[in-house]
């Protein structure tokens, strides 16, 4: 199996050890300052995930630092957010449930920051969706974002949207995530919008 590469712009999740974990976006000539020295970017980009690099300066620190690829629940833990999130071992639980999988289509009402958002959206790909609505700006704004952060853009659309009240024009999803306060009220309008064994 290929060695994926680090690239410029990736985000990568750089450990010293198990309590001091950092979610970095890697930038050309960019660096990340530590209390334990300085991780020049220039070092990793080229490397496969996976490796290990020394901090700066090298000659009163260098201390050892691993360089790997960040799972869905890495973003999650370390994303931006002003809301309760769902946690991945929560959303675990949807997952099962729901049966959203590869290649689902997915409403999610009340994106929150987006946290489940990401984690959905990391097991629909290659070629599933999710279409994810709040009512609140300030939200839509945090959850972008952090869609963005986690390079789920194509396969996450963010929007303003009430579940209650708008027709949101969806048919044949295969499941529907309530994340809303009261979520039996949005029932009856949903319930138009999945496939016959489409899951809520």
């Amino acid at each position: 199996m290929a060695e994926e590469i680090i690239k410029k712009n990736d985000l990568i999740y750089l450990i010293l050890d198990n309590r001091r974990r950092w979610l970095v976006a890697v930038e050309e000539e960019g660096e990340f300052q530590t209390h334990k020295g300085i991780i020049k970017f220039n070092e990793i980009i080229g490397k496969p995930f996976g490796s290990v690099v020394f901090s700066h300066p090298l000659e009163t620190q260098g201390y050892k630092f691993y360089v790997l690829k960040p799972l869905p629940s890495d973003y999650v833990l370390h994303m931006s957010r002003k809301t309760q999130i769902i946690y991945p071992e929560d959303a675990d639980l949807i997952l099962v449930y729901s049966g959203i999988g590869p290649d689902s289509k997915v409403v999610e009402a009340g994106c929150g920051s987006g946290a489940l958002t990401c984690i959905l959206g990391n097991y629909v790909r290659p070629n599933g969706y999710i279409f994810s609505y709040d009512i609140r700006e300030k939200s839509l704004k945090r959850a972008l974002s952090n869609v963005r952060r986690a390079n789920l853009q194509d396969f996450v659309s963010i929007q303003y949207g009430d579940i209650l009240t708008d027709d949101l024009k969806h048919e044949n999803v295969d499941s529907v995530v309530l994340d809303m306060p009261q979520p039996w009220k949005a029932i009856e309008r949903i319930k138009n919008y999945l496939k016959f064994s489409g899951t809520l």
